[in-house]
C-alpha cells in the first residue's frame, strides 16, 4: 500500500509542479472563478462547449496549493470530449471520494483515483474538488466566483 501511496503522491506532485491545460482559450464560451480563501488557492476556468454539449477545450489559470492545481490539471484531462451529464457525473463521483463517508468504487474515475488520500486529511478538500466546482458554475453559467467558504 506504501508504493501505491507514494506513486500517488508523484502524480500529484508531477500535476501541481507542471500542470496540463495551463492556458486561457480564445474560444472558450463558458468561464468560471473559484476561490478557496482558507488555502489561497485562486483559479479560472475556461471552457469550450459545443453545439451537443460536447466539452471541447477546457482549461484554467490561477494559483494554488500542488493539491488544488493537480486536481485542476487532471480535471482538465479528464474532460476533454465528455458530454455535461458524464463531467457531473464524474464530479458526483470525484466528490464521493474526496468527501463521502465510504469510498466509492474508483473504476470510473480512472487517474483520478490518485486523490483517496485526501479524505484522510478533511482540511484539503477544499483544496482537491474548488475547480470541480468551479467546473460546475462554468457548466451552469454561475456569474458569481465559487468560493469554498
Amino acid at each position: 500500500m506504501s508504493d501505491l501511496r507514494d506513486l500517488y503522491q508523484e502524480v500529484i506532485l508531477d500535476h501541481g509542479k507542471r500542470p496540463r491545460n495551463f492556458r486561457t482559450s480564445p474560444s472558450a464560451n463558458r468561464t468560471a472563478q473559484g476561490y478557496n480563501p482558507l488555502c489561497g488557492d485562486q483559479l479560472e476556468l475556461f471552457l469550450e462547449l459545443d453545439d451537443a454539449g460536447l466539452i471541447q477545450d477546457l482549461c484554467f489559470q490561477g494559483s494554488g496549493c500542488a493539491i488544488s492545481t493537480a486536481s485542476t490539471s487532471m480535471m482538465t484531462q479528464a474532460l476533454k470530449g465528455k458530454t455535461v451529464a458524464e463531467a457531473k457525473a464524474l464530479f458526483e463521483l470525484f466528490h464521493e471520494l474526496i468527501t463521502g463517508e465510504d469510498v466509492p468504487d474508483t473504476d470510473g474515475l480512472g487517474k483520478l483515483a490518485v486523490f483517496s488520500g485526501v479524505r484522510d486529511y478533511p482540511n484539503r478538500a477544499k483544496c482537491a474538488t474548488l475547480a470541480w466546482h468551479t467546473l460546475c458554475a462554468a457548466l451552469d453559467q454561475v456569474k458569481d466566483p465559487v468560493s469554498t467558504e
